[in-house]
């Protein structure tokens, strides 16, 4: 991704302000039993990403920076209207059926919190909407996201905007998100660097949190 504009991170993620942000890393989402996986989607992208990810909280840990992890959690009755008829309309109803409670679908894929860090289960795509997220990460005092995770254009993308509305310092973790078009992913990362974020890699913040 030598075209994107990556930086540094150094000392602008010092953990005890840090929060390393892990977005949707579930079955549906990334395992091949899962429901996209079942569309018979190239999950490639979202394995790549979290073989990234995998490192990336191990080095959270050691460095002592909070570890959050989002996901989608949904049943039947909690779908939106909006969502329902969107997909009604594009001539996929029921596709709006993903992660639904009990269906195994909704369980973290490849990586799993510990006691301690940060759990926040979601309908929408933003992190924020509708969740206690933001209160969770002011009582520890975190002002600063490390964003990874799935899918780049979508629940990366919306909550890293909302963080910035929220006055949360963002850096994407360019290498360590996903989409499952190239194309969808490149554009997303750019259009976060232009208006958001800065955008960094997962071994710049390794660097950073091992130094």
């Amino acid at each position: 991704m030598a075209e994107l504009p990556h930086v540094e991170p150094d000392d602008m993620i010092a953990p005890e302000r840090t929060a390393l942000i892990v977005v949707d890393v579930q079955v549906d989402f990334a395992a091949p039993e899962g429901l996209i996986g079942r569309f018979g989607v190239d999950l490639a992208p979202a394995e790549a990403a979290i073989d990234r990810i995998e490192p990336l909280i191990a080095a959270a840990r050691r460095a002592g920076a909070t570890v959050g992890f989002m996901r989608v959690m949904t049943r039947p009755e909690t779908d939106s209207n909006t969502l329902r008829t969107l997909m009604a309309r594009r001539g996929t109803p029921g596709a709006e059926g993903i992660c639904r409670i009990g269906s195994g679908g909704e369980d973290y894929y490849r990586v799993a919190p510990q006691p301690g860090d940060i759990e926040v289960s979601k309908l929408a795509y933003s992190s924020f909407h509708g969740t206690d997220f933001e209160q969770q990460l002011r009582a520890r005092g975190i002002d600063t996201l490390v964003m990874t995770g799935l899918t780049t254009e979508c629940c990366v993308d919306s909550t890293t905007r909302d963080a910035f509305h929220r006055d949360f310092h963002t850096f994407v973790v360019s290498d360590a998100c996903a989409a499952y078009e190239p194309d969808l992913h490149a554009h997303a990362l750019k259009a976060l660097a232009a208006n958001t974020s800065l955008l960094v890699t997962s071994e710049a913040v390794i660097a950073a949190w091992s130094a």
